[in-house]
């Protein structure tokens, strides 16, 4: 049986074209215009996964997050525009497992959709095996997208994870934005610098619940940003 994903935006082409791309990867796919459309929709018929464009007519993607969390842990991708950083903070602390900036490639898209689904299935505790990232006490599951500090699992999207990994695969090599954008997005995508800084402190607010974990990953194993914001 398919896999069925729910798709909600109110720009019409963008329903079309990424429905039709899933599609042929073989998913099922029930497209929605607006939040009210879509949270009577995934009432009827859940699914495995959601996308969600987070500016829309009469429920945006925010708030939907919000009335899908009181019923469902089901997987979430928002799709965000670049002037969308506030809605993304808020997006990710009601649960978001993670987030697209417009304009998108399609096969970045199903990377993602792939990569959120198979750590919402991996529910193993992470440990070291052959596949694992291990630096000291971190551990990064590159199948599952997991990633934990002292035995204890950080929180990451897909996005932080891959960016994370993309530093911990070559201690002591300070990468660049532009190495950074490509680990996390691949190369056929044009970023704005603060979209890779804003990945970076929102990593390093989150690690810092974990005894600084970021900073000390940057000061024990030499892993480096080459342009740092301030935190």
């Amino acid at each position: 049986m398919a896999t069925r994903l729910a798709l909600v935006d109110d720009d019409q082409n963008i329903l079309t074209s990424v429905a039709l791309a899933l599609e042929a990867e073989g998913y099922e796919v029930d497209t929605y215009f607006d939040g009210e459309q879509a949270l009577a929709g995934l009432m009827r018929r859940p699914a495995a996964l959601a996308i969600l464009d987070i500016k829309m007519p009469r429920m945006d993607g925010t708030e939907l997050l919000g009335k899908i969390r009181q019923k469902s842990a089901m997987p979430v991708i928002f799709l965000t525009s670049k002037d969308d950083e506030l809605d993304e903070a808020l997006g990710l602390s009601l649960g978001a497992d993670d987030y697209i900036t417009k304009p998108f490639s399609q096969r970045l898209l199903l990377a993602r959709i792939r990569a959120v689904l198979r750590r919402a299935g991996g529910q193993a505790p992470l440990s070291e095996s052959n596949d694992t990232i291990a630096q000291g006490d971190l551990l990064l599951d590159p199948d599952r997208h997991l990633c934990s500090w002292k035995g204890d699992e950080v929180k990451l999207t897909v996005t932080e994870f891959l960016l994370l990994q993309a530093l911990a695969l070559r201690p002591g090599h300070v990468k660049s934005r532009d190495q950074l954008m490509d680990a996390a997005y691949g190369d056929d995508i044009f970023l704005e610098d603060r979209t890779i800084d804003s990945h970076i402190k929102r990593i390093r607010r989150k690690f810092r619940a974990h005894d600084n974990l970021f900073d000390r990953i940057e000061t024990l194993y030499g892993i480096g940003y080459k342009y740092k914001p301030d935190a």
